[in-house]
Formats: structure tokens, C-alpha cells, sequence
């Protein structure tokens, strides 16, 4: 549960739908669903009148400010409640902070009344010293400090520069903890501070690949999130020194414009603490936050990248039903082999060995795809990966038999996975990584799920950022696109079951522990004879599961069952059964949409209906692209030249640019400003992972394995 029902929530939700250019209504009613136990994809996509039609992109992002406001509320209760018991709140100090909208301003408000260790400041106020900062403080003209200050002396306090020192850190603290002070140089930090590194003494030979940051300076509102997140890994790995800063003329101007208010002596006296203030109190604190800041935008772009990516790779349309050879490439060990059936069951395994034994390895693939009927070779993309689909390509199969190099990141993290001991404890730890390949072909989305996200080679500085929001965006996207493709109840996977809505892991095992026992479900109905799920994980999660070849033809719809006795009417109406109108077109242009609103269902749901029904057991993810190869002729980074045009797939997209595999083990890079004749603020905007693309080679430096490429050039 989010928050609670009441007028604080009201003003929480106020405050989102202010944040987010939401009508208040729609983020009320997502908080209200969110507080009753719903989820993101269920509220999506079966409560579209309650949220005026928000998408999940939307509904997390309100999910996400509420959680946010809610922190800042928290703190703000905390404090208060501090103060309260202290009794040293006022009325004044009360309004200021529930006036304040961030912790950063809600903590400046504190600051002055935070309890305190021993400072430079405490040191002198027990000195005696607060008189004469007060003094100081009227800056008054015709003030001389050092006569004012000959009054305050005692053995603590020899002489009068002395106490003015002692004088000054009061007034500087004082500052310093100015909640409209710290406010005006946050805002120059926010608008003119300045991220620059520079290379620690005696690293600069051992870390050439920061060699571009040795002597780096760019305005924080610049920086792009890349180069943000390589210098401070470079800090981390003690090679560069970072620091974050306006320019301190800029700051001390506005500064003793705020605090400076005459030009005599004290005054003088006032500008040095304010100068003191900000280089020994302010600059660190600030610098600190701001470096949180920086760090955490730069977080939120990469992790962005990385689960747009993830969304392109796990919509990569299945093969479908189709028998597997899966090969996973390999030199001295061989290539093991793994044949699939049509549902992604072993059938048979083997190792052949193309290198040293060619004969034997042809005459056994054609043994296998003769024997299994073989519908689609899929050989991995790494090692050995080229040379064995040069040698499979190669091979009279006596019908043609596609040949598809496939992406195996992940493959090996998976086969040495409890998911995969599991699933086969009979199976060699190399031969699983071959079922993974083989079934990633058939069906992409259902074999990545069991996959760590982050194996998957698609992140960009993905070990750098906020490793907790990092795994709960992958999660979302997961979540999403899981549940917007639909997932077969009676063939899913604990993994893929468990990002269905309402369901998750626990709830997964149980459902495929009752499929075993009592063999496939019949209808979705009988989804609450399983231990633990309850009629709310049932609404939940029943829209999102299919059922093929069931008792009711709607359960292989994403029809939610609630909305069952609609589409009865409808039938009825039309004098047929329900059944009759799944794939029913003619059937369908008969309807009247407006016929059948109702308070709790409006036109937006009966035409999803009616969308459904036209289209059953439709999958999102078939696109109808061609299938792609690789330039024959070209197998290492040695065979490539400038100038040379080649197909390739996107492996890769970063904030920088895209990576692009052509088949040489080392994917090049497409630096954004090769992408198009034109500016593109994001390469998101061009292509995407999986894309086929054509390149030209721009340049080739074999000796750091870097290719450069360009899209353009060959539009």
C-alpha cells in the first residue's frame, strides 16, 4: 500500500498531479487502486475509466512520485515532530516547513536546530564570543572591531584577532545555516557549477582509458550521463579527482550581496566569515549533494537506456512452434548439440567437432535435422560462433533449412542457474546453455525471463548506477512487457509466471506444482483451486493468463473474466454463443459499442472487448522482419577495410551511440552523429536492439579491437 485514505493523501495526491501535468482525479483514482493491492499492468489495461485512460509509463510514474512526496512528507513529520518534543518549534518555523516542497530545503530549515557536535562556532560561543559576532553583525560603520574586540580577552582569548577569529566562525555558521543563503548558491550551483577531473600523479600511464578526463571540465547541465558515470568510476579506481563547483567569484558576489551591508570595518569583518562560510561550510556540504544530484540524473538516463533496450530484446519476435537444433559453438571442447521439439522439450543431445573431424560432424547434423525434422538451425554468436554457421550454412540439408546466428549473452549464466539444475539435473552444464539458445529462437521472451536482465550485454555502465533502482526499472519493464504479450497457463514457466500480475514467484512454483498433478487447466476459473491464490491475485492476474484450446474460448483473450457476461450479452444480441464471436469479423461490425455502457464499464473497455475478440491468441511481437545473415566473406576483425558496407544488428544502444555486431567477434560503435543526416538528441530515435542495419566501416584499430561505423553514409 502507497498511502493511506485521508486529507493527507488528498494533499499527496494534489501535490503528484501538480508534479506530473495530471488531472487530479486520475492520480487519485491510481492511488486508490494501488492502495487496494493493484498493479501497474492490471490498472492499465482493466481500469481505463478510473485512470481516464493513463498508460503504465504514466501509472508508474505516479506510483513512483507518490513514493517520492511521501519520503519528503515523512522527514518533514520527523522534524517536526523533533522540534515538537524539544519545544523549540514556533508558529514561523512550523509554516516554513510544510511550505517547503524537497528534503534539501526542508534540511536548510533544520540546520540551525540540529543537534550539534563541537564546532569552530561552539567552541567560541563558549568563549564568551557571541556578544562581539553580534556586534560585528550590525556592521555598524563607524565599528572599529579590533577596539570592540579588546573587551573580550581572557587566557582562552589572548588577543583581539583572536577573538575576532572566534567572532567570524560564529558568523560564518550563522551563514551557513541561512536557509535563503544556502537556497540562492543551491540555485548557481543548479544553473553555473562545473563537474571537471583531473588525473591523480603517477596514474596516468596506467589508465589511459580515462586519458580524455585528465583534464575534463563541463557544466553539470551539460554533461551527458556516459561521461558522468566514467569519471566517477575513475575516481572509485583511484585514478581521477573530481570536484563540482561554480565559479566562487560568482557565488561570493551573490553572496556578500546578501550578507554585506555596509563598507566599513565590520563590514569587512561580516564579508570575510561569509567567505569563510562558503569555502570551509557550504562549498562541501553543497558539493556533496550535488555530486548525490548528478550522480543520481546520471543514473536515471543509463538506467533509462538500458531498459528501453531490454524492451526491444525481450519484444523480439518467437519463432513459434518450430523444431530447434540449437549449437553452442566451441573449439577444443566441440559444439554441443540439443534438439528441440516443437514445445521446447530435449529430444536428443551430442557434441560434434567441425574443426578436426568434419566429416563426422556434417554426417551427424543431417542425421539429426533428418531424424527430428528440423525446422531452424540456431547457432550461437560466440566463440567459434562464424566459423560454425560457415561450416552449418555450407552443409545440403536436402530442403532449405534457415540458419540463425543467435545472440547467447546470458546462455551461460542461465545453465549454471538453480532455475536450470532444476529444470534439467540430468543435463551437462554446457549442453543447457544450448537449450537456452535454441529456445530463445522459439520464444525470446519466455527463455530471457530466467535470465538475470543484467547478463544480457544490453546496459550501458549498468555496474556504475543505483544497483537497487537499477533491478527494480528491469523488473517494471519485465512486468510490462510479460504482461502485455500474455502468458500460456498451461506451458509458462515458474520465471515467466511469476511477472504475470498479482502472481509472483512463490504463487509461480504453486501453479506449476498443481499443472503437474492435476494436468493442464481447462479455464481460467480454475486458477483459485491453487493454494494461495484468492479471488484479488485471481482479478489480478486471470486477464493476463491464456488458456488454448480450453473449455471457454474467451480465456485464450485478454478479455478479463470479469467482463465475460458483457460479452454474453453481446452474443445474445447477435443470437449466438459467446464462443462464436472470438475471430468472428462480420459478426463483430454488428455491434453497437455504445449499446452496452454502463457506469463501471465505458466505451474505452467495450472497444478493447471487441478489439479482443477480433484478434484471438493475437502476440504483439510478430513483426514479419526477414531473417538476417552476415556478410559471408567476412569472419575477423582483419577481413574488415574502410569503406566496406556490411548488414549488421544492433547489439547495443547507449546515450553515445550504438554498438553494432557484423560478425567479427567485436561489435563497432555508430557514434550518434553517424546515425543520420540530421541531429538526433537520443540514438533511441534511430534504431534499436535486434535492429538489422547497414554500416560503413569508417576506421579499424586492431590493436584496441575498435571499430568505427557510420549509418548514414550508406542511407
Amino acid at each position: 500500500m502507497i498511502l493511506s485514505s485521508g486529507p493527507g493523501s488528498t494533499r499527496l495526491c494534489r501535490k503528484v498531479a501538480d508534479a506530473l501535468s495530471l488531472s487530479e482525479e486520475s492520480v487519485t483514482a491510481v492511488a486508490s487502486l494501488f492502495g487496494g493491492g493493484a498493479t501497474v499492468p492490471f490498472i492499465a489495461r482493466y481500469r481505463k475509466e478510473a485512470t481516464g485512460s493513463l498508460d503504465e509509463v504514466a501509472i508508474a510514474s505516479v506510483r513512483d512520485a507518490l513514493i517520492r512526496i511521501k519520503q519528503v512528507d515523512d522527514r518533514r513529520g520527523t522534524i517536526l515532530t523533533s522540534l515538537r518534543e524539544r519545544k523549540i518549534l514556533t508558529a514561523d518555523l512550523q509554516n516554513k516547513l510544510l511550505s517547503a516542497d524537497t528534503v534539501a530545503e526542508i534540511e536548510d530549515i533544520y540546520l540551525p536546530y540540529r543537534p550539534k557536535r563541537q564546532t569552530r562556532a561552539s567552541v567560541a560561543r563558549d568563549r564568551g564570543l557571541e556578544p562581539l559576532a553580534a556586534v560585528l553583525r550590525m556592521q555598524d560603520p563607524r565599528l572599529s572591531p579590533s577596539i570592540a574586540a579588546a573587551t573580550f580577552l581572557s587566557d582562552a582569548v589572548p588577543t583581539a584577532a583572536d577573538a575576532l577569529a572566534g567572532a567570524r566562525d560564529i558568523l560564518a555558521e550563522e551563514i551557513s545555516e541561512n536557509a535563503d543563503v544556502r537556497g540562492k548558491i543551491r540555485g548557481i550551483f543548479a544553473g553555473s557549477a562545473h563537474l571537471s577531473s583531473d588525473v591523480i600523479k603517477g596514474k596516468a600511464e596506467d589508465a589511459s582509458v580515462y586519458a580524455g578526463y585528465f583534464a575534463w571540465d563541463e557544466l553539470i547541465t551539460r554533461a551527458a550521463s556516459h561521461r558522468i558515470l566514467a569519471v566517477m568510476r575513475g575516481e572509485r579506481e583511484g585514478v581521477l579527482r573530481l570536484h563540482l563547483a561554480p565559479p566562487e567569484d560568482v557565488v561570493l558576489k551573490s553572496l556578500h550581496t546578501q550578507v554585506v551591508t555596509g563598507r566599513g570595518e565590520a563590514s569587512a569583518e561580516v564579508a570575510a566569515a561569509a567567505t569563510d562560510a562558503y569555502r570551509r561550510l557550504i562549498l562541501p556540504s553543497l558539493e556533496r549533494e550535488f555530486f548525490n544530484t548528478v550522480k543520481e540524473r546520471a543514473d536515471t538516463e543509463a538506467i533509462a537506456v538500458f531498459a528501453d533496450n531490454l524492451r526491444h530484446l525481450l519484444l523480439a519476435a518467437p519463432a513459434g512452434e518450430k523444431r530447434v537444433l540449437a549449437i553452442d559453438p566451441g573449439y577444443r571442447t566441440g559444439c554441443k548439440l540439443v534438439c528441440l521439439d516443437a514445445t521446447g522439450n530435449v529430444v536428443e543431445t551430442g557434441v560434434i567437432y567441425p574443426q578436426t573431424n568434419p566429416s563426422a560432424a556434417r554426417a551427424a547434423l543431417i542425421q539429426l535435422c533428418k531424424t527430428h525434422a528440423i525446422d531452424i538451425i540456431a547457432v550461437g554468436n560466440g566463440t567459434a560462433g562464424r566459423e560454425t554457421e560457415k561450416f552449418v550454412r555450407g552443409i545440403t540439408f536436402g530442403r532449405p533449412l534457415p540458419v540463425l546466428l543467435t545472440s547467447e549473452c546470458g546462455a551461460s549464466v542461465y545453465s549454471a542457474s538453480a532455475e536450470a539444475r532444476r529444470e534439467f539435473p540430468d543435463l551437462d552444464i554446457t549442453l543447457r546453455g544450448a537449450v537456452s539458445i535454441g529456445r530463445r529462437v522459439q520464444d525470446p521472451l519466455a527463455e530471457l525471463v530466467k535470465i538475470d536482465p543484467k547478463s544480457l550485454g544490453v546496459g550501458q555502465y549498468q555496474h556504475d548506477v543505483d544497483q537497487n533502482r537499477l533491478a527494480a526499472k528491469l523488473a517494471d519493464i519485465v512486468e510490462q512487457i510479460v504482461n502485455s504479450v500474455g502468458v500460456n497457463l498451461n506451458t509458462a514457466s515458474a520465471s515467466l509466471l511469476s511477472y504475470v500480475s498479482g502472481i509472483g514467484p512463490s504463487l509461480a512454483e504453486k501453479i506449476v506444482v498443481y499443472r503437474t498433478t492435476n494436468g493442464p487447466f481447462k479455464n481460467r476459473g480454475e486458477l483459485l483451486n491453487v493454494p494461495g491464490v484468492g479471488p484479488k491475485t485471481f482479478e489480478q492476474a486471470a486477464g493476463f493468463l491464456r488458456i488454448i484450446g480450453g473449455d471457454n474460448p474467451l480465456d485464450m483473450t485478454g478479455i478479463h473474466p470479469e467482463r465475460y457476461s458483457l460479452v454474453e450479452r453481446m452474443a445474445k444480441d447477435l443470437g449466438v454463443s459467446a464462443g462464436r464471436l472470438a475471430g468472428a469479423s462480420e459478426l463483430l461490425k454488428r455491434i453497437e459499442p455504445e449499446k452496452y455502457v454502463s457506469e463501471d464499464c465505458g466505451l474505452v473497455t467495450i472497444e478493447d472487448i471487441i478489439d479482443e475478440l477480433g484478434n484471438p491468441g493475437r502476440d504483439i511481437r510478430i513483426t514479419g522482419e526477414e531473417k538476417f545473415s552476415f556478410d559471408q566473406s567476412i569472419h575477423e576483425l582483419s577481413d574488415l577495410a574502410e569503406g566496406m558496407v556490411l548488414p549488421g544488428v544492433v547489439t547495443n544502444v547507449t546515450a553515445f551511440g550504438a554498438f553494432v555486431d557484423v560478425g567479427v567477434h567485436q561489435d563497432g560503435l555508430v557514434h550518434v552523429s553517424e546515425l543520420a543526416d540530421r541531429f538526433v538528441a537520443h540514438p533511441s530515435e534511430i534504431v534499436s536492439v535486434g535492429k538489422q542495419v547497414r554500416v560503413m566501416i569508417l576506421s579499424v584499430d586492431a590493436a584496441r579491437s575498435r571499430i568505427s561505423m557510420s549509418i548514414k553514409r550508406v542511407m
